[in-house]
């Protein structure tokens, strides 16, 4: 089964909040420092192209370095220099294991020759045998004794030949998840301990919006420093007042020997740097965990955030040429309150997360567009995060101190005087942050519907400009539709009347041609003027066509409904429906090439034989009951063999695992699963079925028949 993934081309461009419009910042500086260290800057193709052809060399290169018949090579990185040169990054592994300490890196001339190499160890890669002694579970059983902080958490053994500073022997690397999330490394044979270190750092951070909070934090020279490296050592940095321009001039990193940060107080410097920290945290999570999305490229890539730059800045904006976000500390108008309020980060990282994709270009009405999404994703983060210092709404920077009490309504654009909320055909000669109150107020309405509420705290008028009244999809289900016309439609010249079709062309990929969903989509965007609604379905729901050879003719799909089953709180848990109800990158398909447990759909995860991660989740009300369970049923079947977990399936709750499968449990039929979930009884929750696959031989995971009650 193949995957397609399409990646846009970033450019550079600077987006900016919304109150003061921001400066021009071309690619020359970082052009020239690139060229001034040799290195040439790969588009995200580019360097998946140069990642594939390491990867095709890597058997001959294995060969000419005189590796064991059981050593692989595996790309990782690859840095291209302006003359050709390339330095290619790879892990290795012995035996299908992972080689811990193994890594190397190939330097090649510009015509291919191998010219020098750098190897993490010298030692010949080789042990007796990869049939452990000890079992796994002696291993998981002694890691958690040997730190106080982690005897409460679940320890994860994975079998890998550690060669770090010493000749190569059998070992359990066991992750503890719990406390400091340890890292302890065991002699597979004796059992002896051979490594022992934090996987991060867990430390408390007490921010002016966000309150006290967890953050991860990094080991650094008098203590720790605000580098995440569990989300690709993405970092805050102070400005010290520096030039919005320049803001790395005058920049110092962050350091702290408790691991304490900030007292919620302006005075203290790291108050704000820690609300910037946990508000970059959580996008990055919202993405992840919500569209499978890995950072803002997509590629694992953490970026730099400054805070205290300029003097009275009342600015906070993403720049893609340097890769980074740069936050003021307000201005009088505001009461000097800095922009680091949790919608405002969301809103600024989502900035590089369109110019990686649809890259809207920054006039006219893409360029309301633009903000748009910005504040959708903003606002999407903001609900996400939960936080019980900054109630989720539907307005921007509510907690900013300015004169109208917010940014921007979404609810209400044209309450500051200056947005639209209603399309015209001068829209594109307005200013792009006032332009942008047309698609939030579209998003709303999908979201919400039509009508007064009180969210957040807040008041929220639900008006259109065509008088109708209609109920919304949610907003898990609007922001799915437009991550997907953003991620896989809109181009950089995408207008508002190209959105709505956009819109209703993922509508359908995820609900169906004739759902309900995608009438109310044409519905909101009827409401704010841009175009009229579509007929209205005489179901809930239509099986979204397929497009997978050999399956059953399409012309004329079955209709079935969305509402759950009675005494099943899961919607379409048997993927009658498709995709609907269900969020994330999996597919749910009636493909012969496997077979559902019953009907005609089923969800299938990962079996591609390569690098990847799948997942599908759904929201859902666990019943007020004794014992509310999740029962599914699951067919593992693999190409891999032995007992070591190479590609797991992992169920979620809220994003806590709670259970794991992997290739070693692989069967040749569907088998019911359950989970007790009384924990969670009368609760809103995110069940998640999450994938991950390694580089070598394929594992299916197919899902069907999930029920909740």
């Amino acid at each position: 089964m193949s995957r397609k993934r399409v990646v846009a081309v970033a450019t550079a461009a600077v987006t900016v909040l919304g109150v003061v419009i921001g400066v021009t910042v071309t690619q020359a500086g970082a052009a020239q420092e690139q060229s001034a260290r040799g290195a040439r800057a790969l588009t995200p193709q580019q360097r998946s192209a140069e990642l594939d052809r390491a990867s095709g060399e890597a058997a001959a290169t294995a060969q000419a370095l005189g590796l064991g018949g059981k050593e692989k090579l595996v790309a990782k990185d690859v840095v291209v220099d302006q003359d050709g040169t390339r330095h290619v990054r790879y892990d290795r592994t012995f035996d299908k294991l992972p080689v811990v300490g193994g890594d190397l890196v190939v330097h090649r001339a510009a015509d291919g020759r191998i010219a020098t190499i750098d190897k993490a160890t010298t030692e010949r890669i080789d042990v007796p045998s990869v049939t452990p002694k000890i079992a796994a579970v002696s291993a998981a059983a002694a890691a958690p004794a040997l730190t106080e902080e982690n005897k409460t958490g679940a320890a994860k053994p994975e079998l890998v030949v550690y060669a770090v500073n010493r000749k190569p022997v059998l070992a359990y690397r066991t992750t503890v998840e719990g406390g400091g999330a340890e890292v302890v490394v065991t002699d597979a044979s004796t059992g002896g301990l051979l490594d022992r270190y934090e996987k991060r750092h867990r430390a408390t951070g007490n921010g002016y919006h966000v309150g006290t909070v967890d953050i991860s934090t990094s080991s650094a020279s008098g203590g720790y420093t605000l580098t995440d490296t569990t989300r690709g050592n993405t970092r805050v940095l102070d400005g010290n007042g520096g030039s919005e321009n320049s803001p790395s001039a005058r920049a110092t990193a962050y350091t702290d020997a408790d691991n304490v940060w900030g007292n919620g107080q302006l005075s203290n410097r790291q108050t704000i740097a820690v609300d910037a920290y946990y508000g970059l945290a959580k996008t990055w999570d919202f993405y992840k965990n919500t569209y499978g999305r890995n950072g803002i490229r997509n590629n694992g890539q953490g970026h730099t955030m400054y805070v205290h730059i300029g003097s009275g800045l009342l600015n906070a904006f993403y720049d893609d040429s340097c890769f980074c976000m740069v936050f003021g500390d307000g201005s009088s108008t505001n009461q000097n309150t800095p922009l680091t309020q949790i919608d405002v980060v969301g809103h600024e990282m989502t900035h590089g997360v369109t110019a990686a994709t649809a890259n809207l270009n920054y006039s006219g009405e893409s360029g309301g567009l633009n903000e748009s999404a910005s504040d959708i994703f903003g606002t999407m983060v903001e609900f996400s995060a939960n936080n019980a210092s900054d109630p989720a709404d539907y307005y921007i920077g509510e907690k900013l101190r300015m004169p109208s009490g917010y940014f921007r309504r979404m609810d209400n654009p044209a309450a500051d005087g200056n947005s639209l909320g209603c399309w015209r055909s001068t829209a594109g000669q307005v200013d792009v942050h006032y332009s942008s109150g047309i698609g939030n107020r579209w998003f709303y309405l999908a979201s919400e519907g039509t009508g007064s509420k009180t969210i957040g705290g807040l008041s929220h008028t639900g008006g259109t400009c065509n008088s109708t009244t209609f109920a919304g999809i949610g907003r898990d289900k609007a922001a799915a539709v437009f991550y997907r016309a953003l991620s896989t439609y809109m181009t950089s010249t995408t207008n508002y009347a190209g959105a709505r079709t956009a819109t209703l062309q993922a509508a359908a990929d995820l609900y169906g041609t004739g759902s309900q969903e995608r009438y109310l989509v044409s519905v909101a965007w009827a409401a704010v003027s841009v175009g009229t609604a579509l007929p209205p379905p005489t179901t809930s729901t239509t099986r979204p066509t397929s497009t997978t050879s050999g399956n059953p003719t399409t012309s004329n799909p079955p209709t079935t409904t969305t509402n759950p089953p009675s005494g099943n709180a899961i919607t379409n848990g048997g993927f009658e429906s498709g995709q609907s109800g269900w969020s994330e990158s999996a597919v749910v398909t009636n493909s012969t090439q496997q077979a559902p447990r019953s009907g005609s759909y089923y969800a299938w995860l990962l079996g591609n034989g390569a690098t990847a991660s799948e997942a599908i989740s759904q929201r859902v009300t666990v019943p007020n009951t004794a014992a509310p369970t999740l029962r599914y049923w699951l067919k593992i079947t693999t190409a891999e063999t032995g007992s070591t977990a190479y590609d797991v399936l992992r169920v979620q709750v809220n994003g806590t695992t709670r259970v794991t499968y992997s290739n070693a449990n692989a069967g040749t039929s569907y088998v019911q699963r359950s989970l007790d979930l009384s924990a969670y009884r009368g609760q809103t929750v995110t069940l998640r079925f999450s994938g991950v696959e390694d580089a070598y031989l394929a594992t299916n995971f197919l899902l069907d028949d999930v029920s909740l009650g």
